[in-house]
């Protein structure tokens, strides 16, 4: 007998709570999602990658860096010298924006000369400097921006050559 008042005083609360007077209604539609150019003026820039703020142990983030010269990093160069162009803006490290938006680098900054060489192996970078006390995120900063530049990056092998050794080959983790 209990359990019938209970259950009849639960019915009308369940009822209510499962109608609760809002009418079904069809799909209204406001047009085409929203879109967003993400690398505005890709052909009059490069992409570096540089650690973002967002997360305690460091993130890459790719960041679009206008040049004035847009064939100077296109990675149009028998040689590797434009690339070499785009990885000392990379050794550079963030420009002031990018800095005052919480971007870093674990790079050392101006390392000197970089050069860049392409075969069917990959891509093989050359550093005027040590490369072997670099942290995991400073070396994929690199590998990343040089596989960017190379159009496949993940598919892209990258070897560092260092003064004191060599990184890879290695593919962007990103």
């Amino acid at each position: 007998m209990r359990r019938g008042r209970v259950l009849g005083a639960l019915l009308p609360l369940a009822l209510l709570a499962t109608g609760c007077g809002i009418r079904s209604t069809d799909v209204v539609e406001v047009g085409d999602p929203a879109t967003v150019q993400v690398a505005p003026g890709a052909q009059h820039g490069t992409v570096l990658y540089f650690i973002s703020p967002s997360s305690p142990g460091g993130r890459l983030l790719p960041v679009v860096r206008p040049v004035d010269n847009p064939s100077a990093t296109s990675g149009a160069g028998d040689d590797g010298r434009t690339r070499g162009k785009q990885l000392a803006l990379l050794f550079q490290g963030p420009s002031r924006a990018e800095r005052e938006a919480g971007l870093r680098s674990e790079l050392p900054m101006g390392s000197g000369q970089v050069s860049v060489t392409t075969s069917q192996e990959g891509v093989r970078v050359r550093l005027a400097s040590g490369v072997n006390q670099l942290s995991e995120l400073a070396r994929q900063q690199l590998i990343c921006t040089v596989s960017y530049e190379s159009g496949a990056q993940q598919g892209t092998t990258v070897t560092v050559l260092g003064t004191d050794g060599s990184i890879g080959p290695a593919r962007c983790s990103v």
